[in-house]
């Protein structure tokens, strides 16, 4: 299993740690953001095709901060897929 960390940028998380085994997410993790949202969005991504998974997230969007952490989360998937 691939662990990753991404450090996002233009949302309130400071960190996002995430593993890929088998084109599968696990373990996704947010230091700072929106508890709640990203504790739900970590126990819904758990086994998730990484993907699928960026396809979903990527574009969303927080406010008028042009991202979002669930879009920061597809970059740094997008990343690691590319490695």
């Amino acid at each position: 299993m691939e662990k990753y960390t991404f450090v996002p940028k233009g949302v309130c998380a400071r960190q996002i740690d995430f593993e890929i085994e088998d084109g599968k997410l696990h373990n996704v993790k947010f230091t700072g953001g929106c508890d709640g949202n990203t504790k739900a969005i970590s126990k819904l991504l758990e086994g998730a095709d990484a993907s699928n998974t960026v396809d979903i997230l990527k574009g969303n969007l927080c406010g008028m901060k042009g991202t979002s952490c669930a879009d920061q989360l597809a970059k740094g998937i997008e990343q690691a897929l590319a490695k």
